[in-house]
């Protein structure tokens, strides 16, 4: 099945900045791009390989705002892609 398409929600390619704070296990600001949206979350890159699957941030871009749970994280070699699902 490799190569399907199994995401539950359509996504926009979207652009901009987006910035999410940390405040477990440490308070931590990170800054990034947006890459796409959906109804329910958002893709970013950014510089930051802390950034672990299950954490709760709160977020911030220039269409929405509030938290968001980091569903999984990919290190490239570009950087770092992180995948978000909006909580509240």
């Amino acid at each position: 099945m490799s190569g399907h398409e199994k995401r539950r929600e359509a996504r926009r390619i979207a652009t901009g900045e987006v910035r999410v704070k940390l405040v477990d296990p440490e308070p931590l600001e990170i800054e990034g791009k947006l890459i796409d949206v959906s109804a329910n979350g958002f893709r970013m890159s950014h510089d930051c390989a802390a950034l672990r699957s299950g954490q709760v941030v709160d977020f911030a871009y220039v269409a929405a705002k509030g938290r968001a749970q980091a569903m999984w994280t990919r290190i490239l070699t570009s950087g770092v892609e992180t995948g978000f699902l909006i909580v509240a």
